[in-house]
């Protein structure tokens, strides 16, 4: 079974790009074992998440703890991405006979 992939989302209030990422990683997530975590922007973890990552306004999304995107995500860039992440993943598996 596939680990799932960790997704933070820096949101904010009255923002439509977020409740657009957020419908964005609801279709992906039917096809990706995703595990999100939505974080306020105007929290202080929200902050310095944003800060560390380069988020310069919301939504904010890190993959893996991995700077991703900000402002409007996009489904194809997103699916692109974690195919890749896949594909590595796969063939570390095949390597080395286990994930990572």
């Amino acid at each position: 079974m596939t680990a799932p992939i960790e997704i933070t989302l820096l949101t904010q209030q009255a923002c439509s790009y977020c409740d657009h990422a957020k419908q964005v990683l609801e279709r992906v997530g039917r096809d990706y074992p995703l595990q999100i975590t939505e974080i306020d922007l105007t929290a202080e973890e929200g902050r310095r998440l944003a800060q560390g990552a380069g988020v310069l306004f919301a939504p904010g999304v890190l993959v893996d703890g991995a700077p991703f995107s900000f402002g409007r995500l996009s489904e194809r860039k997103l699916r692109r991405g974690l195919a890749r992440r896949r594909s590595r993943t796969d063939t570390d598996i095949r390597a080395t006979g286990s994930p990572g």
